[in-house]
Order: C-alpha cells, then sequence, then structure tokens
C-alpha cells in the first residue's frame, strides 16, 4: 500500500530551470545582486515575485511566519513592507525587531534569505503608502483589527461599510495604525538550486559599511 511518504517522494523537486550564475564575478554589495535577480525573475514572468515570507518571533519566543509583498528595495539593500500595528506581525516587530524574508522563485530554482532587523518609518511615509493602497484594502485596514476573531459577516459588513463612508463621504485618507517598515539586513543568501542537489550558495555578512562574501555548501 502506497503511504503519504512514498506519495511526496514521486512529486519531482527543484523543477525550474536554473539560469547561468557565475558566483565568481557577482557584484560587492547584495542589493546589486539582488535586483539583477529580481529584473530577471520579472522579465521572465515569475508570478508574484515580489511575494516573500516574513519570519518574526512573538512575545515569547516562538517564531511566525507568513506571505506578504515587499514593496520596494532602497538602494543600501533595504527592503520594504507595511502592516497594521495592530496584526500580530505588527505588533512582533514592536516587541522584537529581529525579522528575516524569504524569497521563492519556483520557475527559476531561485531562493533569497534575507536576515535582520526591520526599523519602522516616519508617519510620514506610512501615510503615503496607506493612501496608495487600493479603497477595499484601506477599509479592510481600517475596519478591525487585523488577524483578530470575527464575531460574524453582520458585524464584518456593518464595520466595513462604516470604513467605506469614511473613505469616501468623510475624506479619511490614513490610519493611525498603519506602519511601512525597512528590513535592514544583516546577511543576505542567493540559492540557486539543482535536481542533483548540487546547490549553489552565496551568502553576504555585513561588516559595518562593507560586505563579506561566503561561498557555502550545498
Amino acid at each position: 500500500m502506497q503511504t503519504l511518504r512514498d506519495e511526496l517522494r514521486m512529486v519531482p523537486s527543484i523543477v525550474g530551470q536554473a539560469p547561468d550564475f557565475d558566483w565568481a564575478s557577482v557584484p560587492a554589495t547584495p542589493g546589486e545582486l539582488f535586483l539583477r535577480w529580481l529584473r530577471f525573475a520579472l522579465d521572465a514572468d515569475v508570478p508574484e515575485v515580489h511575494a516573500a515570507t516574513l519570519s518574526t518571533v512573538d512575545e515569547d519566543g516562538v517564531p511566525d511566519a507568513r506571505m506578504l509583498i515587499v514593496k520596494d528595495v532602497t538602494d543600501d539593500c533595504g527592503f520594504k513592507i507595511a502592516t497594521s500595528d495592530e496584526s500580530a506581525k505588527g505588533r512582533q516587530l514592536l516587541q522584537n525587531p529581529n525579522c528575516a524574508l524569504t524569497f521563492y522563485w519556483s520557475p527559476l530554482a531561485r531562493s533569497v534569505r534575507v536576515r535582520g532587523i526591520a526599523q519602522r518609518a516616519s508617519t510620514a511615509e506610512s501615510a503615503e503608502d496607506f493612501l496608495a493602497r487600493h479603497s477595499q484594502a484601506r477599509a479592510i485596514a481600517l475596519a478591525g483589527q487585523q488577524s483578530s476573531v470575527i464575531a460574524g459577516d453582520a458585524v464584518r459588513d456593518e464595520a466595513l461599510t462604516e470604513a467605506k463612508a469614511a473613505i469616501e463621504t468623510d475624506g479619511l485618507t490614513g490610519s493611525p495604525h498603519w506602519a511601512v517598515w525597512t528590513v535592514v539586513p544583516s546577511s543576505v543568501e542567493f540559492w540557486q538550486g539543482k535536481p542533483n542537489r548540487d546547490h549553489q550558495r552565496l551568502r553576504y555578512i555585513r561588516t559595518g559599511a562593507a560586505w563579506d562574501r561566503q561561498r557555502l555548501w550545498p
């Protein structure tokens, strides 16, 4: 009788077509290499190239993770994300800014791992980001505390209606709880997979104002 383990072992992994990668000629900074990889993924029509897993820890030191959208990458390799202070990730970042981001572009057999500290942006930058969101997304952010338990559909619908009215008729454009964060990396690892598991791994470690490059075993 075939078990689930047997079925899973039959599922192919690392099925993407890995581009050429000469680790010996990589740039001095991870930001430049990340943008090269990102633009390659965009040109290759990889779906949702800006999606990443944000990993945090809660007040008990228990890890937590969820998918989100990275909004921008700064010239010095800072990764911009946004969330409500009332969300689980928002509360966790306020309590402990140590975090990680993981990108995975399966069609290219590529992944990027970022470890660092999240820094909260100014009120003005956060307000600008909130205003740039779709009106429905703004209404949802205003209507209730993200990740909290919904008391019922009627309660949810009423809160959304009130939030939409505040946006459309009262000119409400901001939220005091919305925040942009910049994940400032202490390390960035680039992983290019191979079906035979002889992966290529290159890690950048921040050393003051510069970066050290380390080639890692698969």
